[in-house]
């Protein structure tokens, strides 16, 4: 059986960046076909553009201060504060203090293992 997914223990020194530019870059951490866990670095000021898409996304907060924008209604939220955005609601940030989002989707999104 072919593997389709990340290795079991996935080192952040051996991982790569991409930089996303607009002082936003991020690191793929681990997934499968069904789960997907990322690690996105935002400088103050940077901007995650509102957006949508199919997939359920959990969002925790490992470091800074945002200012997000979830279906219409906006909060700032802070280090150990989490988020959840169903498919197709549109959402977005700010990004008030340099800071970590840890991202997980499902299922995987497919579009950000394309080089």
């Amino acid at each position: 059986m072919e593997k389709t997914g990340s290795a079991a223990f996935i080192f952040e020194a051996d991982t790569p960046w991409e930089d996303l530019g607009g002082g936003v870059k991020r690191q793929i951490l681990g997934y499968d076909g069904q789960l997907m866990m990322v690690k996105v670095v935002f400088e103050k000021g940077a901007v995650g553009t509102l957006h949508h898409h199919y997939h359920s996304q959990a969002t925790y907060v490992a470091k800074g201060k945002f200012e997000f924008t979830i279906d219409g209604e906006t909060r700032v939220v802070s280090e150990g504060d989490a988020l959840f955005k169903t498919p197709d609601i549109p959402h977005g940030c700010v990004c008030l203090e340099p800071g970590i989002l840890i991202d997980t989707f499902s299922p995987l999104r497919a579009d950000f293992l394309k080089k």
